[in-house]
């Protein structure tokens, strides 16, 4: 299972979410695949406002503020 993480350097929230999907990791196994959305032009239209983005299978888990559970929860579907 793969999980895109997108992010931008600078972000607080994304280094926020960076700890919560490492928690999370502790007890689902899954791999993060990070992605700076400032390396792609597409990326960075698509999500500048909503970073962190965490997504699974080509649909966002959740944005901005994210927390254990919710991640959790998609992730055990």
């Amino acid at each position: 299972m793969i999980v895109h993480f997108y992010t931008r350097p600078g972000c607080h929230l994304c280094d926020d979410a960076r700890l919560m999907l490492k928690l999370v990791r502790e007890d689902v196994a899954f791999d993060i695949k990070e992605v700076d959305i400032e390396e792609d032009d597409t990326l960075h239209e698509k999500y500048m406002l909503m970073i962190p983005v965490i997504e699974l299978e080509d649909k966002i888990i959740q944005y901005g503020q994210v927390d254990y559970a919710t991640i959790l929860e998609a992730l055990l579907r």
